[in-house]
Protein backbone atom coordinates (compact mmCIF):
# COMPACT_ATOMS: atom_id res chain seq x y z
CA UNK A 1 0.00 0.00 0.00
CA UNK A 2 1.50 3.38 -0.70
CA UNK A 3 2.05 5.75 2.02
CA UNK A 4 0.90 8.96 1.81
CA UNK A 5 2.82 10.54 4.89
CA UNK A 6 3.74 13.87 4.40
CA UNK A 7 0.94 17.34 4.94
CA UNK A 8 -1.89 15.02 5.27
CA UNK A 9 -0.56 12.06 6.73
CA UNK A 10 -0.20 8.66 6.33
CA UNK A 11 -3.51 5.74 5.23
CA UNK A 12 -3.18 2.88 7.07
CA UNK A 13 -6.95 2.20 5.44
CA UNK A 14 -10.26 3.67 4.93
CA UNK A 15 -10.82 4.74 8.58
CA UNK A 16 -11.09 8.31 9.90
CA UNK A 17 -7.14 8.23 10.67
CA UNK A 18 -6.16 11.94 9.63
CA UNK A 19 -6.74 15.33 11.78
CA UNK A 20 -10.40 16.83 11.33
CA UNK A 21 -8.64 19.52 10.29
CA UNK A 22 -7.35 17.82 6.79
CA UNK A 23 -11.24 16.41 5.95
CA UNK A 24 -12.19 19.87 6.15
CA UNK A 25 -9.72 20.92 3.86
CA UNK A 26 -10.73 18.23 1.11
CA UNK A 27 -14.35 18.22 1.60
CA UNK A 28 -14.37 22.21 0.41
CA UNK A 29 -11.79 21.22 -1.91
CA UNK A 30 -13.40 18.78 -3.48
CA UNK A 31 -16.48 21.39 -3.47
CA UNK A 32 -14.87 23.23 -5.53
CA UNK A 33 -14.40 20.74 -8.53
CA UNK A 34 -17.55 19.60 -8.24
CA UNK A 35 -18.87 23.78 -8.73
CA UNK A 36 -21.09 22.99 -5.63
CA UNK A 37 -19.25 25.77 -4.09
CA UNK A 38 -17.61 28.45 -6.75
CA UNK A 39 -14.99 31.68 -5.62
CA UNK A 40 -16.44 34.28 -4.23
CA UNK A 41 -19.77 31.73 -2.67
CA UNK A 42 -20.58 31.95 0.91
CA UNK A 43 -19.55 28.44 2.79
CA UNK A 44 -22.35 27.19 5.17
CA UNK A 45 -21.76 27.65 8.58
CA UNK A 46 -19.14 25.76 10.65
CA UNK A 47 -22.37 23.56 12.58
CA UNK A 48 -23.51 22.88 9.04
CA UNK A 49 -20.34 21.49 8.10
CA UNK A 50 -19.60 19.89 11.61
CA UNK A 51 -22.57 17.85 11.40
CA UNK A 52 -21.55 16.54 7.58
CA UNK A 53 -18.48 15.30 8.68
CA UNK A 54 -19.18 13.95 11.59
CA UNK A 55 -16.47 16.29 13.37
CA UNK A 56 -16.30 18.98 16.01
CA UNK A 57 -17.46 22.24 15.16
CA UNK A 58 -14.19 23.75 16.83
CA UNK A 59 -12.47 21.67 14.57
CA UNK A 60 -13.86 22.81 11.69
CA UNK A 61 -13.62 26.24 12.61
CA UNK A 62 -9.83 26.03 13.34
CA UNK A 63 -9.81 24.34 9.85
CA UNK A 64 -11.53 27.53 8.26
CA UNK A 65 -9.17 29.75 10.17
CA UNK A 66 -6.25 27.96 8.38
CA UNK A 67 -7.62 27.93 5.33
CA UNK A 68 -8.10 31.81 5.72
CA UNK A 69 -4.36 32.38 6.27
CA UNK A 70 -3.66 29.91 2.93
CA UNK A 71 -5.72 32.38 1.16
CA UNK A 72 -8.13 29.73 0.37
CA UNK A 73 -11.21 31.35 2.12
CA UNK A 74 -11.90 35.18 3.03
CA UNK A 75 -13.35 36.08 6.21
CA UNK A 76 -16.04 38.67 6.25
CA UNK A 77 -17.50 40.49 9.44
CA UNK A 78 -21.02 41.89 9.69
CA UNK A 79 -24.95 40.90 9.08
CA UNK A 80 -24.25 39.72 5.65
CA UNK A 81 -20.75 38.17 6.45
CA UNK A 82 -19.43 34.75 7.56
CA UNK A 83 -16.83 32.45 5.06
CA UNK A 84 -16.71 32.70 1.61
CA UNK A 85 -14.44 30.92 -0.83
CA UNK A 86 -11.41 33.41 -2.08
CA UNK A 87 -12.10 34.67 -5.45
CA UNK A 88 -8.47 33.53 -5.95
CA UNK A 89 -8.83 30.09 -5.13
CA UNK A 90 -7.09 28.74 -8.50
CA UNK A 91 -3.94 31.11 -8.05
CA UNK A 92 -3.27 30.58 -4.52
CA UNK A 93 -4.40 26.38 -4.81
CA UNK A 94 -2.03 26.83 -7.51
CA UNK A 95 0.97 27.67 -4.86
CA UNK A 96 0.35 24.64 -2.79
CA UNK A 97 0.19 22.04 -5.48
CA UNK A 98 2.71 19.17 -4.41
CA UNK A 99 3.38 17.34 -7.99
CA UNK A 100 4.74 14.17 -5.91
CA UNK A 101 3.04 14.16 -3.04
CA UNK A 102 -0.02 14.26 -5.50
CA UNK A 103 1.27 11.09 -7.83
CA UNK A 104 1.80 9.21 -4.53
CA UNK A 105 -1.91 9.89 -3.36
CA UNK A 106 -3.18 8.70 -7.45
CA UNK A 107 -1.18 5.93 -6.97
CA UNK A 108 -3.23 4.70 -3.90
CA UNK A 109 -6.41 5.94 -5.45
CA UNK A 110 -5.34 3.08 -8.71
CA UNK A 111 -4.78 0.71 -5.49
CA UNK A 112 -8.29 1.57 -4.22
CA UNK A 113 -10.32 0.89 -7.46
CA UNK A 114 -8.34 -1.56 -8.32
CA UNK A 115 -9.56 -3.88 -5.30
CA UNK A 116 -12.76 -2.33 -5.63
CA UNK A 117 -13.38 -3.47 -9.41
CA UNK A 118 -11.82 -7.37 -8.26
CA UNK A 119 -14.06 -7.51 -5.86
CA UNK A 120 -17.25 -6.91 -7.55
CA UNK A 121 -16.68 -7.69 -11.23
CA UNK A 122 -19.60 -10.28 -12.47
CA UNK A 123 -21.27 -9.25 -9.30
CA UNK A 124 -22.69 -6.08 -10.20
CA UNK A 125 -26.87 -5.74 -10.61
CA UNK A 126 -28.94 -4.68 -13.77
CA UNK A 127 -28.68 -1.45 -14.08
CA UNK A 128 -26.39 -0.87 -11.58
CA UNK A 129 -23.68 0.99 -14.05
CA UNK A 130 -26.57 3.25 -15.56
CA UNK A 131 -25.32 6.37 -13.65
CA UNK A 132 -21.41 5.67 -14.49
CA UNK A 133 -22.47 4.94 -18.38
CA UNK A 134 -24.88 8.69 -18.17
CA UNK A 135 -22.01 10.04 -17.23
CA UNK A 136 -19.49 8.81 -19.61
CA UNK A 137 -22.04 9.89 -22.26
CA UNK A 138 -21.81 13.79 -20.39
CA UNK A 139 -17.95 14.03 -20.87
CA UNK A 140 -18.01 12.38 -24.58
CA UNK A 141 -20.67 15.71 -25.40
CA UNK A 142 -19.56 18.55 -22.80
CA UNK A 143 -18.32 21.69 -25.01
CA UNK A 144 -16.91 23.90 -21.83
CA UNK A 145 -13.89 22.31 -21.39
CA UNK A 146 -14.11 23.90 -17.53
CA UNK A 147 -17.20 20.81 -16.69
CA UNK A 148 -14.62 17.91 -17.30
CA UNK A 149 -13.23 17.50 -14.38
CA UNK A 150 -15.86 18.15 -12.55
CA UNK A 151 -17.89 15.54 -14.44
CA UNK A 152 -14.85 12.99 -14.20
CA UNK A 153 -14.52 13.81 -10.37
CA UNK A 154 -18.21 12.55 -10.37
CA UNK A 155 -17.54 9.40 -12.12
CA UNK A 156 -15.03 8.28 -9.91
CA UNK A 157 -17.28 8.68 -6.87
CA UNK A 158 -20.37 7.17 -8.55
CA UNK A 159 -17.47 4.15 -9.25
CA UNK A 160 -16.94 3.94 -5.33
CA UNK A 161 -20.59 4.66 -4.53
CA UNK A 162 -21.79 1.34 -7.14
CA UNK A 163 -18.52 -1.00 -6.27
CA UNK A 164 -18.15 -0.16 -2.30
CA UNK A 165 -20.93 1.23 -1.40
CA UNK A 166 -21.52 4.52 0.86
CA UNK A 167 -18.40 4.14 3.42
CA UNK A 168 -16.09 3.73 0.64
CA UNK A 169 -17.83 6.48 -1.40
CA UNK A 170 -16.49 8.96 1.76
CA UNK A 171 -13.49 7.50 1.26
CA UNK A 172 -13.56 8.57 -1.90
CA UNK A 173 -14.15 11.92 -1.84
CA UNK A 174 -11.49 12.67 0.55
CA UNK A 175 -9.17 10.94 -1.46
CA UNK A 176 -10.09 13.38 -4.27
CA UNK A 177 -10.42 16.25 -2.39
CA UNK A 178 -6.88 15.69 -1.24
CA UNK A 179 -5.82 15.20 -4.89
CA UNK A 180 -7.46 19.02 -5.79
CA UNK A 181 -5.37 20.59 -3.51
CA UNK A 182 -2.49 18.68 -4.40
CA UNK A 183 -2.55 19.01 -8.49
CA UNK A 184 -4.01 21.01 -10.94
CA UNK A 185 -7.55 20.00 -12.84
CA UNK A 186 -6.62 17.96 -15.71
CA UNK A 187 -6.14 19.26 -18.96
CA UNK A 188 -9.65 18.61 -21.01
CA UNK A 189 -7.78 16.05 -23.84
CA UNK A 190 -6.52 14.33 -20.60
CA UNK A 191 -9.79 13.78 -19.43
CA UNK A 192 -11.13 12.61 -22.60
CA UNK A 193 -8.49 10.21 -23.23
CA UNK A 194 -9.16 8.75 -19.73
CA UNK A 195 -12.77 8.81 -20.54
CA UNK A 196 -12.31 6.34 -23.06
CA UNK A 197 -10.67 3.93 -20.47
CA UNK A 198 -13.96 4.45 -18.18
CA UNK A 199 -15.87 3.02 -21.33
CA UNK A 200 -13.99 0.11 -21.16
CA UNK A 201 -14.08 -0.24 -17.57
CA UNK A 202 -18.16 -0.02 -18.04
CA UNK A 203 -18.11 -2.31 -20.46
CA UNK A 204 -15.77 -5.33 -18.86
CA UNK A 205 -17.59 -4.82 -15.47
CA UNK A 206 -20.96 -5.65 -17.58
CA UNK A 207 -19.55 -8.63 -18.99
CA UNK A 208 -17.98 -9.35 -15.75
CA UNK A 209 -14.34 -9.96 -16.83
CA UNK A 210 -12.46 -9.47 -14.10
CA UNK A 211 -9.10 -8.99 -15.66
CA UNK A 212 -9.87 -7.44 -18.26
CA UNK A 213 -11.43 -4.55 -15.76
CA UNK A 214 -8.74 -4.29 -13.75
CA UNK A 215 -6.61 -3.50 -16.76
CA UNK A 216 -8.76 -0.68 -17.81
CA UNK A 217 -8.50 0.86 -14.31
CA UNK A 218 -4.75 0.61 -14.67
CA UNK A 219 -4.86 1.89 -18.06
CA UNK A 220 -6.04 5.59 -16.97
CA UNK A 221 -3.34 7.74 -16.98
CA UNK A 222 -2.56 8.82 -14.09
CA UNK A 223 -0.61 11.46 -12.30
CA UNK A 224 3.32 11.49 -12.36
CA UNK A 225 5.53 13.38 -10.71
CA UNK A 226 7.26 16.22 -12.37
CA UNK A 227 11.22 16.39 -12.14
CA UNK A 228 13.26 18.99 -9.59
CA UNK A 229 15.16 21.89 -11.56
CA UNK A 230 18.08 20.82 -12.72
Amino acid sequence: MVNTGGKFGPYSGPGPVRPGAELVRSRIALRVRLKSEAPGDRLPDAGVLAEELGIGEITVRRALEGMCQDGLLDRRRGRSGGTFVAREWDSVAAVLHDPAEGAALDAFHLLLECGLVSHAAGDIPDGGLDGLRALVEEMDRADAPDRLPELEARFHLELAQTLGGPGIREFAADLLGRQCLLLPAPEPEVVRARNRHHADLLKELARGDMALAVAAVKAHPHAVPRSGPA
